[in-house]
């Protein structure tokens, strides 16, 4: 029968029957309580499920912190393309769990979309995982263990963080430090969490015969649409005054759906409002994988006792979140409940979001300092310019020309350059300088064209027994990804190949040749290989910091042999990406109130044949979050500071108006929304009359 068919009968309820007519029903026989950890009440099945999200959330938080740096290295995009992409891919991974939890409440149940197809396929796995390892942890639970349940989902998401701790911290190790084929490890990078998935699997699969598996339902998903549509169409054909009105909305769908359905749509609604503000949080969160990254890739990692990577800087999160999660539950919340204050979950998300508009205002004010630090960038019809003498004695350099003729007044030594890059006015986009070198008793003019808005090095050098010059464009300002840049120039008489960094081996041509940029890691680079055709030999280029551009100049003296001049172009980041961690700390903490929090909410609002699906909901929430992240990375067109307090200002808005819908928000008792099918219904035994339902048709 079509449960959603009018009804055509009508219920006579308890008929008496005679014991004779049918014989009573045998005692069930009482159900064995499922195994648990060490004589708690915890169900054993638990474990397998927190080791199964480990392992996956290994997986994932894995790839995704090796993934900006990814397209930014060895795709070669730039850093809004980068970001979008990003949270593209992110947006995805938090859209399909509709799906997953349209396939697990009406077809499969949980534990299958969870093992057969959220394993097997990650890529639409994820959506098949997220929805439902929640949910299908909270299912193992009796209600009477309901304080129980909700510390699970403290421990579900430690389980989550202590994944995503060790594998961000482990692939940029992956990456950076094991060469494939002359270049970063990406292949590994991504292979390690890869494998994980294989154990995850693996792991869930064996404590399948202890699980406690609730019966899909029927498609859910699509009974709540159509009860939505029929509610909203009904009313609409029934607005006239003459027709009374209705106490809620939905139910102008009681014509055609159950009252239970209605009920459990009800609480599903209720809840669904209060998401609509949610997104902006996750907005602010997922951005520590993109726009915090890049940002960390302008600060100096060396620690003292460690160098840090920058997207070794995500590690902080999972490690906070390991700390402030015992620290929230056993002393921040039971020390506010002694103080008698009512710090319900809605309270404690409000909250979560306040500490994140903070940590944004942090990160800032960091950009702020960390713009101030920078080298200036020339504007329209500007050039930067230093000059580089490598003759055998001081030359004098004069810029012909009314405007720029007072700029390089001393003279410049042998092997020295100018203290920093005097800034030259064009009269056009495009232009050609005349210099006056001045050497000995020798006076040589020369012209070189410049374009706007770029850094050059004017280079002397001697040219038999004269001098001569050239121009060569520098590198725009600070490396966009934090690693050290290098380039050579060659005095000797052969071609010089040099073998550093990671790709294949720099080729810098003879008498004054001038190599292209090659960006390396920073570190200590005692002896680089070099070798001319018929010779082999080590420079020492001493320690490369982060972000920095140097000129190394090789050269062959009499006394100490061949050698590498250096001369620093761009000075090193000097901020500490220690500066980093307070902004850190305020979104983890802001995490732990919003998002612990809020799981377990979902969870508990939820009617027993939704709760996937409100779990669903409650990951869109961060696929929307990121989608807001993307389309204001390709829009706005604002530095990083001000988008950075755009950002902290939005959420603020977004957190009144959320405290304000959680003021009028009535907690539902979960024993208020649990279907029929839970309820225990006695049967009489014995010599008692047994009551049946009979159905009479009219």
């Amino acid at each position: 029968m079509n449960p959603f068919q009018k009804n055509e009968s009508k219920e006579t309820l308890f008929s008496p029957v005679s014991t004779e007519e049918v014989p009573p029903r045998p005692p069930s026989p009482p159900k064995k309580p499922p195994p648990k950890i060490c004589g708690s009440n915890y169900p054993l099945s638990i474990a397998f499920i927190v080791v199964n999200e480990f392992c996956e959330r290994f997986s994932y938080y894995g790839m995704k912190a090796v993934l900006t740096l990814y397209f930014l290295y060895f795709l070669h995009w730039n850093e809004d393309t980068s970001t979008s992409i990003y949270h593209a891919f992110s947006s995805l991974c938090y859209f399909t769990p509709i799906l997953g939890a349209a396939i697990a409440d009406s077809w499969l149940g949980k534990f299958k979309v969870l093992s057969l197809v959220g394993l097997s396929l990650i890529a639409l796995g994820t959506g098949g995982i997220k929805p439902c390892v929640a949910a299908f942890g909270g299912d193992q639970f009796e209600e009477k263990h309901a304080d129980e349940r909700t510390r699970y989902f403290s421990v579900f998401y430690l389980s989550i963080n202590a994944g995503s701790l060790i594998s961000t911290f482990v692939t940029p190790m992956l990456r950076g430090d094991v060469q494939c084929f002359g270049e970063d490890c990406y292949a590994l990078a991504f292979g390690v969490p890869g494998l994980l998935m294989v154990i995850a699997l693996v792991v869930f699969a064996m404590g399948s015969k202890m699980y406690k598996k609730p019966p899909p339902e029927g498609n859910i998903v699509a009974q709540v649409f159509k009860c939505v549509w029929f509610a909203l169409s009904n009313r609409f054909k029934n607005r006239s005054g003459d027709i009374p009105k209705r106490q809620h909305w939905l139910d102008w769908a009681t014509e055609k759906y159950p009252k239970q359905l209605l009920t459990d749509v009800k609480a599903l609604t209720r809840v669904l409002f209060l998401y609509i503000p949610l997104p902006m949080f996750w907005a602010l969160l997922d951005q520590q994988g993109s726009r915090w990254t890049l940002q960390a890739t302008k600060m100096n990692g060396n620690l003292g006792f460690f160098v840090l990577q920058p997207d070794q800087m995500q590690v902080l999160n999972p490690f906070l979140v390991l700390v402030f999660i015992p620290l929230f539950d056993l002393v921040i919340y039971r020390l506010i409940s002694k103080c008698g204050i009512n710090f319900s979950s809605l309270r404690k998300m409000a909250v979560g979001m306040i500490l994140a508009c903070l940590a944004f205002a942090v990160a800032a004010a960091v950009e702020i300092k960390i713009n101030g630090m920078a080298p200036p960038q020339p504007g329209p019809q500007e050039i930067f310019l230093q000059v580089l003498n490598l003759a055998n004695d001081e030359v004098k350099v004069t810029v012909l020309g009314n405007e720029n003729n007072s700029l390089l007044v001393e003279s410049i030594k042998s092997f020295q350059k100018t203290p920093h890059y005097a800034k030259l006015h064009l009269k056009t986009k495009s232009q050609d300088f005349h210099f006056h070198l001045k050497h000995h008793n020798l006076s040589v003019y020369t012209e070189h064209s410049v374009q706007e808005k770029n850094w050059y090095s004017l280079i002397i050098r001697e040219d038999g027994k004269s001098i001569s010059s050239m121009m060569v464009k520098d590198v725009e300002g600070k490396t966009t990804n934090g690693m050290t840049a290098v380039r050579f120039i060659n005095t000797l008489h052969k071609d010089v190949n040099i073998s550093v960094g990671t790709d294949s081996s720099l080729n810098v041509g003879e008498d004054y040749g001038v190599s292209a940029y090659r960006t390396v890691q920073r570190g200590e680079y005692p002896a680089v290989h070099c070798k001319t055709e018929d010779k082999d030999f080590s420079l020492n280029l001493g320690l490369l910091e982060f972000g920095a551009a140097y000129l190394f100049v090789i050269t062959n003296s009499t006394s100490q042999g061949l050698q590498a001049w250096k001369m620093e172009d761009i000075p090193a980041n000097k901020m500490s990406i220690a500066w980093q961690l307070p902004q850190y700390a305020l979104v983890t903490a802001g995490e732990v109130m919003f998002s612990v929090t809020g799981l377990e909410f979902s969870y508990s609002q939820a009617p027993s044949s939704m709760k996937s699906v409100l779990q669903a909901a409650w990951l869109l929430t961060v696929a929307v979050g990121n989608i807001i992240v993307l389309v204001v990375a390709q829009f706005s067109g604002l530095v990083q500071w001000a988008e950075f307090i755009l950002f902290s200002c939005l959420l603020l808005v977004v957190c009144l108006i959320f405290s304000i819908m959680g003021y009028y928000y009535v907690p539902v008792n979960p024993e208020d929304i649990q279907g029929p099918a839970d309820k225990q219904i006695p049967h009489i035994q014995g010599d008692m009359i047994n009551l049946e339902t009979k159905k009479t048709k009219l």
